[in-house]
């Protein structure tokens, strides 16, 4: 028995807080009250001055694809350091379980950004997956099952509808999915084959999602007021994109969860009060309307993210041809001003062996050394990593837009992050969740057990996650334990967490202060089938 005195406890409900004991036996919380009197034989861990929650749950990762490594534990620190212990996967579109087991097209599973390299086997159905994971991965893993897995699986990156004969495999993929306990399904409309999908099988992917009565989270087809993907002039793109989804959602009682709500470039900001409206008005007409944010101002993506697609799929000399070099520098100019948004402000985080001396600097800043132009030192960029590089970008929010944001009711709180093995993190690693308990402090977030409940509850009930998410007899003994006064005067932005005194995972204590116990997350993560 471990016995937890004299805490602070948010339960995970949005009630207050109330000072109160905790015991548990194994890896079940089995009683909460105000005074518990130890018995012989007990560990008791005094936490006076302390706070306690659920474990932290992050409502939007990928770590489906690092659960499986051969040695998965770098993968998760930074997490765990932070108070996570549970993450929802599979996001984007981008599952890496839910494929077709004969399927020729396995290198297409991950959309380019995952792929099974380097694990402990390749997982085509979610019972495989959640076999091989239990007990052996360091965090709790919820998975949704992607949207472009399955259609890669039966008919690769092809640009075309899917014969009805494909299309009936693909929905037999993910309900099979949805059976073997993932927690809903989900697309990437950015990313292929995603962006080759019509509104009639976006509409039998939400009809099963309906049918089971579990979240669709999607990544929509624009996130920025100008993208790629529609006319440049009009209505702004990411609002485009959100009406798609309102008539994929229309006439539906569905769970639909728009992920990450970012304004990539500063003159997307000024869609934030219509996509909020476009949310709520979904809500009034029956939709289970969701959606999540991380609190991190820039994100991250592939260095290609700002070329067209027919650029693309030029050949490397139609690519330096100088009429589409000037097709393309005057779309990319049309797009920065659009946007509000320029080379200083995408920063390269990782291009490849012997180009680190590029890592951490701006497009702007390396044209400047390269004595170029930004767009030819851009191209060289590119073609420096065969295309396949990775950028920090930003901005995608603002603190006000996070403020604001972070208290709606509908709003859940994520990281969208996972360790790199080379070049430069993406911040939210360190410390996302611990800033958000930060602004709750402040005055600048939601209340503190609302910040709580959003990052514990909430994220349980909404991918029908059970007996995780509070601070309740019977439930798993998932515990964060934080020093309030440490996060109100934590300095973020510093690559490394602050606040979190103590983490338990299916009560085995994987960290204690700055000291995590490698050993003990070898085994500490369970698979949480839906």
């Amino acid at each position: 028995m471990k016995l937890f005195k004299d805490a602070l406890i948010y339960d995970g409900t949005g009630a207050d807080a109330f000072k109160g004991d905790i015991l548990i036996d194994e890896d079940r919380i089995v009683r909460v009250e105000e005074c518990i009197t130890p018995e012989e034989g007990w560990d008791v861990i005094n936490l006076k001055g302390l706070s306690v929650s659920p474990g932290f749950i992050d409502a939007h990762s990928h770590n489906d694809w690092f659960a499986i490594k051969n040695s998965p534990q770098k993968y998760f620190e930074p997490f765990i350091r932070q108070g996570i212990t549970s993450f929802v996967t599979g996001n984007c579109g981008l599952s890496a379980v839910g494929f077709e087991p004969q399927t020729q097209h396995v290198d297409k599973v991950g959309g380019g950004l995952f792929s099974y390299s380097d694990t402990t086997g390749v997982y085509p159905t979610v019972a495989e997956f959640f076999s091989a994971i239990d007990r052996n991965t360091p965090c709790n893993i919820a998975v949704l099952a992607g949207h472009c897995t399955a259609r890669a699986s039966v008919a690769g990156y092809e640009n075309r509808p899917l014969t009805d004969a494909e299309r009936l495999k693909m929905l037999e993929i993910m309900e099979n999915a949805i059976k073997d306990g993932a927690c809903g399904l989900s697309l990437g409309l950015m990313y292929e084959p995603g962006i080759y999908a019509g509104l009639d099988e976006l509409k039998d992917v939400a009809r099963l999602c309906e049918k089971y009565d579990r979240p669709m989270t999607v990544h929509p087809r624009a996130c920025s007021a100008v993208s790629m993907t529609y006319p440049l002039l009009g209505r702004p793109h990411l609002l485009r994109a959100l009406d798609e989804l309102v008539e994929i959602a229309s006439g539906t009682r569905m769970k639909l969860q728009y992920s990450h709500a970012i304004f990539v470039g500063r003159r997307s900001f000024r869609c934030k009060d219509e996509l909020v409206a476009i949310l709520h008005g979904l809500k009034d007409k029956g939709v289970d309307i969701g959606f999540d944010i991380y609190s991190e101002l820039l994100g991250v993506s592939v260095i290609t993210v700002v070329l067209p697609a027919w650029y693309q799929a030029l050949s490397p000399a139609e690519k330096r041809h100088w009429f589409n070099k000037l097709k393309l520098n005057i779309l990319i100019r049309a797009t920065i001003i659009l946007l509000g948004f320029g080379w200083d402000d995408i920063q390269i985080a990782y291009i490849g062996p012997g180009y680190e001396k590029y890592e951490g600097k701006s497009v702007a800043q390396i044209a400047k050394e390269m004595g170029k132009s930004c767009l030819d030192a851009y191209l060289d960029l590119c073609e420096m990593s065969d295309f396949k590089g990775r950028i920090n970008m930003g901005p995608y929010s603002t603190p006000e837009i996070v403020s604001e944001l972070s208290k709606d009711d509908r709003c859940l709180y994520m990281t969208d992050a996972w360790v790199e093995d080379h070049g430069i993190q993406n911040p939210a690693i360190y410390a996302c969740f611990p800033k958000f308990l930060k602004y709750s402090l402040c005055g600048t977030g939601d209340t503190m057990p609302n910040t709580i409940r959003k990052i514990t509850s909430a994220v349980a009930e909404r991918f029908s996650i059970r007996e995780r998410g509070m601070i309740k007899p019977g439930y798993y003994a998932d515990i964060t334990v934080f020093n309030e006064n440490k996060l109100r005067d934590g300095n973020p932005d510093q690559e490394q967490s602050f606040g979190i005194e103590k983490v338990y995972i299916n009560g085995i204590k994987v960290l204690d202060g700055d000291v995590l116990d490698t050993e003990a997350i070898r085994h500490s993560g369970r698979a949480m089938r839906s």
